[in-house]
């Protein structure tokens, strides 16, 4: 039976700090690897995840999709053991909450204008 493949993988956020490194089979999806970061999100940051959906993964430039899986994400660089994935985190708010609050701050502005013809 042969040995099941392990990554580690380490998550850096917006400041330049890390989560991690954890170790995930090839085999795990990306949308669990959000659900991890979410559920272990260091307190007291300004922007806060409320939902893996929320969570973008950039990994080589590349946004990860949700049903893909660790090994095939991995970049091959030849065989360079023992080395960890690091993969960029972006929050990114749903966006029917932005125009949910965006309607909510739309008063009506008054527009005065001041034109002087001489």
């Amino acid at each position: 039976m042969p040995e099941e493949e392990l990554v580690d993988i380490k998550f850096r956020l917006y400041d330049g700090s890390d989560i991690g490194p954890f170790r995930y089979s090839a085999a795990a999806t990306v949308d669990m690897l959000k659900q991890r970061i979410v559920s272990d999100w260091p307190k007291g940051k300004t922007v806060i995840p409320k939902a893996a959906n929320e969570v973008k993964l950039i990994n080589s430039g590349k946004i990860l999709e949700n049903n893909k899986t660790v090994g095939q994400c991995k970049v091959p660089f030849g065989e360079i053991g023992g080395g960890v994935i690091i993969m960029h985190v972006v929050v990114q708010p749903s966006l029917s909450k932005t125009k949910a609050e965006k309607k909510i701050d739309d008063t009506p502005k008054k527009v005065a204008c001041s034109c002087s013809i001489m």
